[in-house]
Parts: structure tokens; C-alpha cells; sequence
């Protein structure tokens, strides 16, 4: 086996990695959407209290447990609702979008590079306006999907290409 052949079968696993890894968070953001439509914001900060009074007792200035326990309270029905209705179409979009890529659909490459492009363009300006390390990493990851799908789709195009091109009669 060539050095670039061995290269492609990484490449070509890391993208099927990648994308089973994609299609699991889309099935998280599905489950998240759910759980905030049949929980209300204040059982949630109910719940965020629950979970980081032991670490608060210990350390009072905790990071972390003090900006979730503040965000949970901030939480409005409006906000729940609209976050539960962007996780389900987020989730539900990039679950058909990893499924017809993963069945080597070939119109589904150019749909799922648009859809990571668009959220890559919100996800950098929610950087920008309030930054997270978490959304940093996020982000870095589409990039890698994109860049990783962009080469997968060229190479699922120049087969079909050779395929249909052996298929046909010479003149």
C-alpha cells in the first residue's frame, strides 16, 4: 500500500468518524430539544442549583457552577422555547443531512457543507459577542467537516464522472 493510499483510507475513516460524531449530536440536540419542551426554565434552574450547590459550598466563586447557575436563571419561556425549537430543526436537519452523506447520497455533500457554513457564520459571530472555549472547539470542528466533506464530495464526483465516462460508448 502506497503512503497515499494509506493517507486516503485515514482520511476516508476520519471522515466516516467525523460524521457518525456529527450525527450523534444531532441525536443529543434532538433529545435536548425535547427535554426543553417538557421542562419548564424554572424546574431547570431548580435542577442547575441541585447540581452545583456542593460545588458552591466549597468554593463560592466557582466559574463554572456561577455562570450556570446564573444562565439557568435568566432563563425565560421564550427563550426555552425557542432554543428547544432550534435544537430539534438543528438536530432533525443534521441527522438526514449525516444519514444521505453516510449512504453516499451525492446531492446531500453540497447541502451539508451550506448547512455547517451557515451555523459556522452564527456560531462565529455568538464568539464574538460572547466567547466560549466550548464554541471555539465546536466551530473548529465544522471547519474540519467541511473541509473534510468539501474533499469527500470531489472525490465521489470525479468517480461518478469515471464511471459514467467508462460506461458510455466510444465514438
Amino acid at each position: 500500500m502506497t503512503t497515499k493510499s494509506a493517507q486516503t483510507t485515514l482520511l476516508d475513516r476520519t471522515f466516516r468518524v467525523s460524521l457518525v460524531l456529527k450525527g450523534l449530536d444531532g441525536v443529543l440536540e434532538l433529545i435536548g430539544g425535547v427535554l426543553l419542551l417538557l421542562v419548564t426554565p424554572k424546574q431547570i434552574g431548580d435542577l442547575v442549583r441541585f447540581l452545583t450547590q456542593h460545588e458552591l459550598a466549597q468554593d463560592p466563586h466557582d466559574f463554572v457552577a456561577n455562570s450556570l447557575v446564573h444562565m439557568s436563571s435568566n432563563l425565560s419561556v421564550s427563550a426555552s422555547v425557542f432554543g428547544a425549537i432550534y435544537l430539534l430543526l438543528h438536530g432533525l436537519v443534521k441527522i438526514v443531512l449525516v444519514w444521505a452523506v453516510l449512504k453516499d447520497k451525492l446531492w446531500a455533500y453540497p447541502w451539508m457543507i451550506a448547512f455547517l457554513l451557515v451555523f459556522i457564520l452564527y456560531q462565529g459571530y455568538r464568539i464574538a459577542v460572547a466567547f466560549s472555549w466550548g464554541l471555539v472547539l465546536l466551530t473548529a470542528f465544522d471547519i474540519f467537516i467541511v473541509w473534510i466533506t468539501a474533499r469527500e464530495y470531489r472525490l465521489h464526483k470525479a468517480r461518478s464522472q469515471e464511471s459514467s465516462a467508462t460506461a458510455q460508448p466510444a465514438d
